[in-house]
């Protein structure tokens, strides 16, 4: 489906127009009876009585051609409130055929000063499909038309546009099936965003072994396909200052190696990629928005197959920081890829912080479910942001504890450290203290379990389901809020 949006101060047909209105939280009609012809106006106030006035959205169908929606608008809304209000509006939508709605932005009566816009956005994030290889797809359009003079001023509509791009080319990705997305097209894609603006540079194995990438490249040595670090900068301070740094997971296909995972959802691990989806999301919403930071994302490309080449358990491999890692578990990679991409990014880029995304461990899934994110961190401040920024747009996240004590689960006999913890329990805190030991200087680091929010069985407030895109307006709002 598209929905194509324009604005306009014209009237509309009111005789065949499918209306649009706002109304305050008691559904009182009085400030509205000059959209509406005399005989509606009466029709609807007579209806009025028998509805439930506690719903948020009243629809009256006045005829074959002519539909009227209600939207009551309570007090102290908040941003991500009024989103669920534009994506409860869009479920109202006839889909089966092309439609036409004009909203009346002067009908609009709220303090608060974006309510048209974040309307809009929950309306457009709701809205997306993936729908590329059926082959009935029949493309219905949905026209929205802003008529009045309240409407989204030109940036913040290039902010929410941004945002919806960024969202949906991560939703996109983690769509894919495993062979079409695999690392070498992956890689390819990321390599056309340099229309966006962003600096793309692209590590294949050769330049990998160069630089001694060993975790990264053991966990795709078994698959025919290449494995990749890619990186992609965006330059939009005036100074040179530090960077904001995100990385992020990007297994294409996740078979668990010879740790073979069950037959039983194993089609489900096209989506174990997701947290290279997140960060290339944000990249591209920062570089379509002209945001005014320094940014880079990094993402680990790699497919975990079995082969006569694949990796072992008890293989023992030198990752980028010089440390040593035993697998004893060939399905717990993610961490592997992590390990050599922070390491990279901390030493090359010398970023203000980096923030990583994984779906990194079904322990998270038994903590928290599909609320909340996990979220771990060695600083405070930054943690505080994340939350908060979550908390603003309804991408939510609870920090998990990280503690010296449980650097004993992940102590190995043979190497440094090990890649799981065999003794049991805490298995996403374990997996976090394993990636904090590649963090070597200090930085101020986070990591994002997102294993129960990147993709949805049965869908969300702005998400039909399928790929859920979190993250990217999450770190978004963290940016724009805390360091632009």
């Amino acid at each position: 489906m598209t929905i194509k949006i324009n604005y306009s101060k014209n009237t509309y047909n009111e005789n065949s127009s499918n209306l649009v209105l706002f109304s305050n939280d008691k559904f009182n009609l009085n400030n509205l009876k000059k959209f509406l012809k005399n005989s509606e106006f009466s029709y609807i106030n007579d209806l009025l009585k028998t509805n439930d006035l506690k719903k948020n959205l009243l629809i009256f169908d006045l005829s074959s051609k002519k539909k009227i929606v209600l939207i009551s608008i309570k007090n102290n809304l908040k941003s991500s409130d009024i989103e669920n209000l534009g994506a409860e509006f869009y479920g109202c939508i006839n889909h089966g055929k092309n439609s036409e709605y004009f909203i009346i932005s002067d009908s609009i009566n709220t303090k608060h000063n974006n309510f048209l816009g974040h309307f809009l956005h929950g309306l457009k994030l709701k809205s997306y499909e993936f729908n590329k290889y059926k082959s009935k797809n029949e493309t219905r359009l949905i026209s929205i038309n802003v008529v009045g003079k309240n409407k989204p001023s030109e940036k913040n509509q290039l902010k929410f546009k941004a945002l919806e791009a960024g969202t949906f080319y991560a939703r996109d990705l983690v769509s894919e099936p495993g062979n079409v997305l695999h690392p070498d097209e992956y890689a390819n894609r990321l390599n056309s965003l340099r229309k966006d603006g962003l600096k793309i540079n692209i590590y294949d194995e050769k330049k990998l072994k160069k630089l001694g990438m060993h975790a990264l490249l053991g966990v795709g040595q078994g698959s025919v396909r290449g494995s990749y670090l890619v990186t992609m900068e965006w330059n939009g301070a005036k100074n040179n200052s530090q960077p904001l740094a995100f990385v992020g997971k990007g297994v294409c296909f996740d078979t668990g190696g010879y740790s073979l995972k069950p037959a039983k959802f194993m089609e489900d691990m096209t989506y174990d990629m997701a947290g290279s989806a997140t960060v290339v999301g944000l990249m591209k919403s920062l570089a379509l928005r002209k945001a005014k930071v320094n940014a880079v994302g990094v993402v680990g490309l790699v497919e975990n197959m079995v082969s006569g080449n694949a990796q072992r358990p008890g293989d023992i491999v030198k990752s980028y920081s010089g440390k040593t890692i035993e697998i004893l578990n060939t399905d717990a990679e993610g961490r592997l890829v992590l390990a050599d991409a922070l390491t990279f990014t901390e030493k090359k880029f010398k970023p203000k912080f980096i923030i990583d995304l994984a779906t990194l461990t079904g322990a998270i899934i038994v903590c928290l479910g599909s609320e909340y994110a996990g979220l771990f961190s060695n600083d405070d401040e930054l943690s505080k942001q994340i939350f908060e920024a979550g908390e603003k747009v309804e991408e939510k996240v609870w920090r998990m504890p990280l503690h010296k004590n449980y650097d004993k689960l992940m102590n190995s006999k043979n190497a440094d450290v090990q890649n799981i913890n065999y003794i049991g329990g805490a298995g996403s805190t374990t997996a976090a203290q394993f990636l904090q030991r590649f963090i070597l200087n200090k930085t101020p680091w986070a990591h994002l379990d997102i294993a129960g929010m990147a993709f949805s069985k049965y869908g969300g407030a702005l998400n039909s389901s399928g790929a859920t895109g979190f993250g990217v307006r999450l770190l978004n709002q963290l940016v724009e809020e805390n360091y632009e």
